[in-house]
């Protein structure tokens, strides 16, 4: 496969702040591509450093063959961009907002095609400030495409949208790529790389933890099982790592999260039975990149 980004050894510090420490990766053309890891550390620095917008301390980073800072007028006539902090005056229409962005471009998409592909058609008209969420990251979606790009970088696309709307938002990412564009996904979603991404990085501290497909990722915890259910503030789950079967368990919020091996399933239902325990929301779960996330950094991801 082709690759369209490629970046070896890449530093940035801040004054003392080590924002990325000696990343190397690459993006195979056609791709959707995932950087992953919590706020902090150091995906946007990755994206901005591979869009000319920041000058890397160290490495090397080559874009669709080119040079981010030395060559960074051309590579931005090929990629588009949506950063996180994204925004537009909110007085500015969304035809003008695409209109004026299509200026930026030698050879832009026709902007009335490209509201009516994103389901913007009738908003035309409509003021910035007036649009929901969803049709705020549609729009946003539809200016890092009107210049017709080969690689798109979305840079937390869907942070702050409730769940019917981040679900609208991953079709669409799956269709940019559909059409032949190559997709880089910044995220802290886990479910949501798991979902749409062929592979991902995950980053933590600005270094590369793990690297793979998710598949390939979750697959050595496969061997292991787990189990969760609803408890009460008051219970207190230490006794149950003496179940057969259990090594660890953890509380989320509201939630008990049992991890072992076996019929894991049964003997902590049967354990709890024995207790007068009630049970509520008792599950068996499949891991997820969040778990990965958590073996190799050894914390939870909202830490």
């Amino acid at each position: 496969m082709d690759a369209v980004i490629e970046v070896d050894g890449l530093r940035k510090t801040y004054g003392t702040t080590v924002a990325v420490d000696d990343l190397s990766f690459s993006v195979g053309r056609g791709e959707i591509f995932g950087i992953l890891g919590p706020n902090g550390a150091g995906k946007t620095t990755t994206v901005e450093s591979l869009a000319g917008l920041r000058r890397p301390d160290r490495g090397r980073v080559r874009v669709l063959g080119l040079d981010p800072q030395a060559q960074g007028r051309e590579l931005r006539q090929r990629i588009g961009l949506q950063l996180q902090q994204a925004a537009l005056p909110e007085r500015i229409r969304v035809r003008e907002a695409v209109e004026l962005f299509a200026s930026f471009y030698r050879r832009p998409l026709d902007g009335t095609e490209l509201l009516e592909r994103w389901g913007l058609a009738d908003k035309g008209n409509a003021a910035f400030a007036s649009l929901s969420g969803g049709q705020r990251q549609r729009l946003f979606i539809a200016l890092a495409l009107v210049g017709d790009p080969e690689l798109v970088i979305l840079d937390e696309l869907t942070a702050g949208l409730d769940p019917q709307a981040r679900r609208v938002t991953w079709e669409l990412v799956a269709a940019i790529r559909a059409a032949g564009t190559t997709v880089v996904l910044v995220t802290h979603l886990m479910d949501e790389a798991e979902r749409l991404c062929d592979r991902v990085a995950i980053i933590d501290e600005g270094r590369i933890v793990a690297q793979g497909t998710p598949a390939e990722l979750i697959r050595p915890l496969a061997t292991g099982a787990q189990v969760r259910f609803s408890a009460t503030n008051e219970f207190d789950a230490a006794w149950m790592e003496g179940v057969a079967g259990v090594t660890r368990v953890v509380r989320e919020d509201e939630q008990i999260v049992v991890h072992g091996s076996g019929p894991l399933l049964a003997r902590v239902a049967t354990a709890l039975a024995e207790r007068e325990v009630p049970l509520a929301d008792l599950r068996a779960e499949q891991h997820t990149l969040e778990d990965v996330f958590l073996a190799v950094t050894g914390r939870r991801l909202r830490d």
